[in-house]
């Protein structure tokens, strides 16, 4: 039976909860579990390192290759991504370096990326501290800057923190063959679903939006069994499993997601439209003042929570800005219940190079689920500082 995404995010990964008798997901926290025989146990764990499932009856042997509590926000991921499986880990960055290492395993070192990104996957492929190389290209440049050595074509849209959006379709199509990785963290499961417009890979930093309350650090992947495979070897390998009570705690956030995620929504798009006639700020980043393709109701069912400006000033007035909030907290990531403002340039894209640095003068907001009203008090007076 087909059902609503607000349906899904309530009731998937729940399944065989009337069987075990509970209405709460248990937590198993076991870091070992017991083995029936030596041979039993040594199959089960060949088989799990080799990045297989549990097969049902066999031990879990050690939680570094599988818990089933991991395992149930996993399934729930994946049911709103409209994926075959997802693979969770420690945090989103874990996840995308997981990422890099299955798609380059087999010798193939080079990746094309789009930006702007999230500055730490900008930072990873500058540098090539996984052994890749990286070519950088518009989105109409990707099928030239393919080649036979590119094992991923890596995108973020909405991206960080400009919230340009690319057409994920047109991209699936020029990667060709190369596997296109999705990072889906601004939109949520909620508003895109990328796999449905060709991408393999689904990333998420889930210690944002996905986790909703700033108190769990993770990532994961949305993709199909082949790749959940290849993740989960590596995971194993690497050991950066998620926590079960990480694991808990995200698939609980997926419950109200939709609630948080149209909320939140609601209240960025009345800011953005209020901040564009303020006259302390130069431009509005956000899908419901820019969207030249037209991708919201096409590829995105809407324009997301989060926003930026860029101020009168520059840098300087944008730091005034920054520490003269008083209801808005001044700190980095986004997604959760209350509303934060960051200035990329010095922070989450502090390391991003040169000319792909965000503008000096621009400032990230993420909008939580306060009163409209005084979010705009506290940044119309904020903004007066520098006016």
């Amino acid at each position: 039976m087909t059902t609503s995404v607000d349906t899904r995010a309530v009731h998937a990964g729940r399944d065989d909860l009337t069987a075990l008798g509970v209405h709460v997901p248990p937590i198993d926290l076991s870091t070992t579990n017991p083995l029936p025989s030596v041979d039993a146990g040594g199959d089960a764990y060949e088989n799990l390192a080799g990045g297989n499932p549990l097969t049902p009856g066999d031990s879990a042997v050690y939680q570094r290759l599988w818990n089933p509590t991991v395992a149930r926000f996993e399934n729930a991921l994946a049911d709103l991504e409209g994926t075959a499986a997802s693979v969770a880990f420690a945090s989103g960055m874990a996840a995308l370096t997981a990422t890099v290492l299955a798609a380059t395993r087999d010798g193939r070192r080079h990746v094309v990326a789009v930006r702007p990104l999230y500055g730490g996957t900008d930072h990873v492929l500058a540098t090539g501290l996984l052994g890749t190389t990286v070519t950088w290209a518009r989105p109409d440049q990707v099928a030239d800057a393919v080649r036979p050595d590119t094992a991923l074509v890596v995108v973020e849209t909405p991206a960080n923190p400009t919230l340009e959006l690319v057409d994920i379709a047109a991209l699936a199509d020029a990667a060709g063959p190369v596997p296109l990785l999705v990072d889906n963290t601004v939109a949520t499961p909620v508003l895109q679903q990328p796999a449905r417009h060709g991408a393999a890979l689904v990333l998420h930093s889930a210690t944002k939006s996905i986790g909703g309350h700033g108190d769990v650090l993770a990532g994961v992947v949305a993709c199909d069994t082949d790749w959940a495979a290849r993740l989960r070897q590596v995971r194993a390998v690497t050991g950066a499993i998620l926590h079960p009570l990480g694991a808990y705690l995200l698939h609980r956030g997926l419950q109200t997601l939709p609630v948080r995620v149209r909320a939140q929504q609601a209240t960025a798009e009345k800011l953005a439209g209020w901040l564009a006639g303020h006259p302390a700020v130069v431009r509005v980043h956000h899908p419901s003042a820019h969207d030249p393709a037209g991708l919201v109701g096409r590829q995105m069912t809407g324009t997301g929570s989060l926003l930026a400006v860029e101020v009168r000033g520059g840098a300087p007035a944008a730091a005034t800005v920054a520490g003269a909030c008083r209801l808005i907290t001044h700190a980095v990531s986004l997604g959760g219940v209350d509303t934060l403002i960051q200035h990329p340039a010095s922070l989450t894209h502090r390391p991003v190079e040169g000319d792909a640095k965000p503008a000096g003068g621009l400032l990230r907001i993420s909008v939580g689920l306060e009163d409209p009203e005084d979010l705009r008090a506290d940044l119309d007076q904020a903004l007066a500082r520098i006016a």
